[in-house]
């Protein structure tokens, strides 16, 4: 057809014959180049994927530790939220680019530190601050919705603008704000970590590590609503003063959105840029376990897929543990010697109490006896008078307080339901590890129990003595009146040989 063209018309049709001849050959010879370049990239990355895949991991080299994954991930911790446990660390303090993910921290500090009816408005430099390909929602400058919107927003569209003026929001300024992420991270104990940025666009100056991602993760789910807007598919964002728009935003996180099912989801965040590779961190909750899980620098899906992997493996080959229902070493709950509270017939409680909430996680095949415990009378918290920590094979596996009971104030016991903390000194010796026999308790009944048996015997005790005594004395009497009438008898009978 194009030759017929060229053969058959003027100069004008020919040259553009030509032209549009040029066009496709060179389209098709860039896009050949673009397909080449894209399959070695491709390849190289696939590549970098499986080496990263032989990356030593560190649990593995925990006697008796279940053996974990291998995956392509550059590094990777499955942590308990609950009590900090590690269970999986693959080069879990390696400083790495995090991207999105950073947005878990914007949303914990915004929530903590605003409220979800306020008004956010979006500034200039909130809005055009993102560069061109970077993740928005499309907010325009003056346009305002609230925090809670705004949470969504960034939680569910990552939309990088809306982390800005969130920061605004938060802290006067975007600087500001930066400041407060880097504080907090340091409060809660990350020491790999600085941030650049509120949303994750690379920064060579913005890192965090696996370990300090998820500490900061547990704080972020301990807060049910930030759980329920980590956790949502799809949002709807509807017209309102602030803005004229009404559109949805859907969720990448495949776990979430139930493209990769699984059971037990909590929540989550997504992050992509071409330096940090994929990065995820998600919680999810079976068996009593409520696990954290983050990865970095993957290839897509694979960080989906290696999580999934690295949750079941949690599940699967864990125990959850209660402290109080299994220790025998320090035992409190058994003793009847010192117990106090307003009621001295029975309902009192130990003066002194392990925490029955806490618990270890050790692998299926350990007992608790199989753990080593340390006691630490260097503690802070109010009504804790000891920390008792516990590790499996030198890994720190869960960790209990001793508690000082609350006892009323006798003036109140009747007309108050405030409750005040007795001042009890409490003698350590911090060289020797405290033993049960250290421990001692009161149980006023039984007190009054043992008083009453002891009176009792104490009673029968003189009675029978009495009883004795008196047996004793009449035996006397009856001997002394034998012997008297014996003397009689013989008195008599010399008398009878006279006769007067």
């Amino acid at each position: 057809m194009l030759y017929f063209l060229y053969k058959n018309n003027s100069y004008k049709i020919r040259t553009a014959v030509l032209c549009l001849i040029m066009s496709v050959l060179t389209f098709v010879l860039f896009n050949i180049n673009a397909i080449t370049a894209y399959a070695a990239s491709y390849d190289d990355l696939a590549m970098q994927a499986e080496a990263r895949k032989q990356l030593p991991i560190q649990s593995n080299e925990i006697e008796n530790w279940p053996v974990g994954p291998e995956i392509s991930a550059e590094s990777a911790i499955l942590m308990d939220a609950e009590t900090g446990v590690i269970l999986y660390a693959k080069n879990i303090h390696e400083k790495v680019y995090p991207a999105s993910i950073t947005k878990i921290l914007t949303c914990l500090l915004a929530i903590n530190n605003g409220n979800l009816d306020d008004m956010v408005t979006f500034s200039h430099e909130a809005v055009f601050s993102v560069p061109p390909d970077g993740s928005t929602m499309g907010m325009d400058e003056g346009e305002s919705i609230t925090l809670e919107e705004c949470l969504y927003g960034i939680l569910v569209a990552s939309a990088n603008e809306v982390a800005n003026a969130v920061a605004e929001y938060a802290g006067g300024t975007i600087d500001n704000f930066i400041d407060m992420m880097n504080d907090y991270a340091k409060e809660i104990g990350c020491e790999d970590s600085h941030f650049a940025n509120t949303n994750g666009l690379f920064d060579e100056n913005h890192y965090t590590s696996a370990y300090d991602l998820a500490t900061i993760a547990r704080k972020f789910f301990q807060n049910e609503m930030l759980c329920k807007i980590g956790n949502t598919a799809r949002y709807h964002f509807e017209p309102s003063a602030g803005q004229p728009d009404d559109f949805y935003e859907k969720n990448k996180h495949k776990l979430i959105t139930g493209e990769i099912p699984y059971d037990g989801i909590i929540g989550g965040k997504t992050g992509y840029t071409g330096e940090s590779r994929q990065t995820l961190v998600t919680c999810a909750e079976q068996n009593g376990m409520k696990l954290i899980c983050v990865v970095f620098k993957e290839e897509s899906p694979a960080q989906f897929t290696d999580t999934v992997e690295l949750f079941d493996y949690g599940f699967q080959n864990f125990q959850v543990l209660n402290i109080s229902e299994n220790e025998e070493k320090f035992n409190i709950d058994n003793v009847n010697f010192f117990k106090a509270d307003n009621d001295i017939f029975g309902s009192s409680k130990p003066i002194l109490s392990i925490d029955t909430d806490s618990y270890v996680i050790v692998p299926n095949m350990a007992d608790f006896s199989d753990l080593d415990s340390t006691i630490n009378y260097d503690v802070a918290e109010e009504n804790h008078v000891a920390q008792i920590s516990y590790s499996y094979n030198d890994t720190f596996v869960g960790s209990t307080y001793v508690n000082l009971a609350e006892i009323a104030d006798p003036a109140d016991t009747f007309n108050s339901d405030t409750q005040t903390v007795t001042d009890i000194s409490v003698e350590r010796d911090n060289e020797t590890e405290p033993t049960k026999e250290n421990i001692i308790f009161i149980n006023v009944k039984k007190v009054l129990i043992g008083i009453l048996i002891f009176a009792i015997v104490v009673i029968c005790i003189f009675v029978l003595r009495a009883f004795i005594n008196n047996n004793n004395s009449s035996m006397h009497r009856k001997n002394r009146l034998k012997r008297r009438k014996r003397r009689r008898e013989r008195l008599r009978s010399s008398f009878d040989d006279f006769d007067f």
